[in-house]
C-alpha cells in the first residue's frame, strides 16, 4: 500500500451511504414523516499522513472542545460521539483504528497515548488554522504566507489536504480516470452497451436482467453491470438506483458483488480487440 494513503476494502461513499440511508429510513419510519433528512452530503478529503495527519486528527477530536459541547479534555474522554474516548480506551468502537491512529505517536500503547494526550493539550493554544478550514492552494502549500511568497501558483484542491506534490499526485490519478471515461464515450460506449455486454456476458436476457425475483444469475448479471456503469463508465450511484429501481445502498452492494464477479471470471466491459 502506498504510504500516502490507507483507505479500507470498503469506499467510505459505500460506507456512508449506508449509514446515513439507514438512518434517514430508520427516523422517518420512527417519526412518521417523509423526504430528504439531511440537507447536504457528507464531506471527506484525502489527507496526506506524513505532514498533516497529526494536525487533522488534534483538529477534529478538538471541535466538541471548541464548539463548548464539553468542557475539557478530561470530559472528551467520555464523550461518546467523538474518537478520542476511543483513543484513550475509555470506551471501545471495534471499526474505529486506533493502533493506526496511536502508531504515528509513539512505538509502544503507552507511550503513544502519553503523546498524543500532550499533542492534544497543546491545540486550544493554537491559532485557528485557516489551511485545514479550507481553500485548495492554502491546504497544498502550507498557509497564506507561503502562497504569497511564492513567486509559482501552485496545483491546488479542496478535496486533498496535502503539499503540492501529494495533491498533484491525487489529481493526476483522478485525472487518469477521467482520461478513461472519456474515451470509452468517444467510443460511443454508453449504458444501453453496457446492458448488452453483461447479458452477453451472463447468457440471460433483458427480461431476466430485470426481474423482481431474487434469482442468483439474475443478481449477478445486476452486480456486474452496475459495477461497469459506475467504475467504467463513471456513473453515479444516484442515476444509477434510479435506473434500476434500486436503493443507493442496493446499488453500492450490487458495485461490490459485480467487481468481485468480474474479478473472478475475467469479465471485462470491452470485448477483446476492442
Amino acid at each position: 500500500m502506498d504510504r500516502n494513503t490507507h483507505t479500507g476494502a470498503t469506499p467510505l461513499s459505500t460506507a456512508m451511504a449506508r449509514l446515513l440511508t439507514g438512518y434517514a429510513v430508520h427516523f422517518n419510519r420512527a417519526h412518521r414523516r417523509h423526504g430528504q433528512l439531511f440537507q447536504n452530503r457528507y464531506k471527506s478529503i484525502v489527507c496526506q499522513e506524513d505532514a498533516y495527519l497529526k494536525e487533522l486528527v488534534r483538529y477534529i477530536h478538538l471541535n466538541p472542545v471548541k464548539a463548548r459541547i464539553v468542557e475539557d479534555l478530561e470530559r472528551l474522554a467520555f464523550y461518546p460521539y467523538c474518537g478520542h474516548a476511543s483513543l484513550m480506551a475509555k470506551i471501545t468502537y471495534p471499526w474505529q483504528d486506533d493502533a493506526f491512529i496511536l502508531s504515528i505517536f509513539g512505538s509502544s500503547e503507552r507511550e503513544a497515548r502519553t503523546a498524543y494526550l500532550s499533542f492534544l493539550r497543546e491545540g486550544p493554544t493554537q491559532k485557528s488554522r485557516v489551511d485545514l478550514d479550507g481553500g485548495g492552494l492554502i491546504r497544498s502549500h502550507g498557509g497564506w504566507a507561503d502562497v504569497i511568497k511564492s513567486p509559482e501558483r501552485l496545483k491546488g484542491d479542496v478535496r486533498v489536504l496535502g503539499d503540492s506534490a501529494f495533491v498533484l499526485g491525487i489529481l493526476s490519478r483522478a485525472e487518469e480516470k477521467l482520461d478513461h471515461h472519456y474515451r470509452l464515450k468517444a467510443m460511443g460506449i454508453n449504458f444501453s452497451f453496457v446492458e448488452t455486454r453483461v447479458l452477453e456476458l451472463c447468457g440471460l436476457s433483458r427480461d431476466d436482467l430485470y426481474s423482481r425475483g431474487r434469482q442468483k444469475r439474475s443478481a449477478e448479471a445486476k452486480g456486474l453491470l452496475s459495477f461497469f456503469a459506475v467504475r467504467e463508465l463513471g456513473m453515479s450511484q444516484t442515476q444509477l438506483s434510479e435506473l434500476l429501481n434500486m436503493t443507493q445502498p442496493g446499488v453500492a452492494a450490487a458495485v461490490a458483488r459485480g467487481e468481485k464477479l468480474a474479478r473472478e471470471n475475467g469479465y471485462t466491459l470491452l470485448p477483446e480487440g476492442c
